[in-house]
């Protein structure tokens, strides 16, 4: 009875026990400038690089523009590039989603038109108000 007892206990205490985080190398961390004008890399062996910069705005306020990548549990490269300034802060990433996918996912069709537009801007071509060819 006692060896269950003990066994028991045994399990409860491993069972609540925390992982122990693995150390991880910072491979690099760069500081360049002071106060608003500065640039910043960190970059850690576990695939982790984050860059950032900082400038003066129009307004005496401090803009900052910069990015980070890193590696998900599927082996997938994330990266997030970002400013925030007067116009507020902006986020891209292949990963995300725009404001308009994440309240109505954009169907195929639309996708293809899209990319369609896009085909001909870059030619050159160009639409009236009305629909037609200029």
């Amino acid at each position: 009875m006692n060896t269950y007892v003990i066994l028991s206990c045994l399990v409860a205490i491993a069972a609540c026990q925390e992982a122990v985080p693995i150390p991880v190398a910072i491979l690099r961390q760069e500081t360049t400038g002071e106060g608003a004008n500065f640039n910043h890399v960190f970059e850690s062996e576990d695939g982790i690089v984050v860059e950032s910069s900082g400038s003066t705005g129009s307004a005496g306020q401090v803009n900052l523009a910069g990015g980070y990548s890193f590696t998900d549990e599927n082996g997938n490269l994330l990266e997030v590039r970002y400013v925030a300034d007067e116009a507020g802060f902006q986020a891209t990433g292949n990963h995300l989603p725009t404001v308009v996918e994440a309240i109505h996912p954009v169907p195929a069709h639309v996708v293809e038109l899209l990319r369609i537009a896009e085909e001909q801007r870059a030619q050159g071509i160009q639409f009236d108000n009305q629909g037609f060819r200029i």
